[in-house]
């Protein structure tokens, strides 16, 4: 069995959320993929925002070319940040597929769903977001996309009131979007997409593990 090499990038220089992030690509990996988690040394301890996403973008492309470009020991990229974040400049300069797990996300949801909602953390990333589900073209099936107001960095502290929060606005995504699907726009809340599923009945879409299953068979 030939092994694939699936690299994540989370663009935020937290290593706890690249930890909990790499977890949660193994979960949802196949056998035949190494999946290998990193982040840059350098940038925003979270990508919260435009400003953010620019900040964090001389040490995404640094830890990219350091190891894609240089060591060509990869067969496939998932930029671990909902927001993208440096997703198409990437993808234009990358000799193997680049994915990003926002992008991921969206095109799952849309696949179990007509329509669909996202719940993303704070409410500087609704503009980005928004965006990015225009230039990929679902924008029209995304009824809303909803800040629970949990700042990023909340989501790495299990004393904090981040999942009641995100719980909240699933239950108003129900009520009030008429959805099928949910997509969850934090990296970091990856470990909670299986049971928020449960819980609510509703397809609750991990972008991690999303983009890593895309990642696998674009490999096969």
């Amino acid at each position: 069995m030939v092994q694939k090499h699936i690299l994540l990038i989370n663009p935020n220089t937290t290593s706890s959320m690249t930890q909990k992030i790499g977890a949660a690509a193994r979960h949802a990996a196949g056998p035949a993929v190494k999946i290998t988690a990193v982040n840059p040394a350098t940038g925003p301890s979270a990508i919260q925002g435009a400003e953010d996403g620019r900040n964090a973008l001389p040490g995404l492309f640094k830890t990219f070319e350091d190891h894609v470009l240089e060591h060509r020991g990869v067969d496939a990229v998932i930029i671990a940040c909902f927001d993208d974040t440096g997703l198409w400049e990437l993808k234009r300069k990358s000799p193997v597929p680049v994915l990003g797990i926002g992008e991921a996300a969206y095109h799952a949801a849309s696949l179990y769903a007509e329509r669909f909602s996202v719940v993303t953390t704070l409410p500087v990333s609704v503009p980005v977001l928004e965006k990015n589900l225009d230039l990929i073209g679902l924008a029209r099936r995304c009824a809303k996309v909803r800040a629970s107001n949990v700042p990023v960095l909340e989501l790495e502290d299990p004393e904090s009131p981040a999942r009641h929060r995100i719980e909240a606005e699933i239950n108003l995504a129900i009520k009030e979007d008429d959805v099928g699907a949910i997509a969850l726009g934090c990296a970091g809340m990856a470990d909670l997409a299986a049971d928020l599923s449960r819980q609510f009945e509703i397809p609750v879409i991990d972008g991690v593990a999303a983009a890593t299953r895309f990642a696998e068979q674009l490999l096969s």
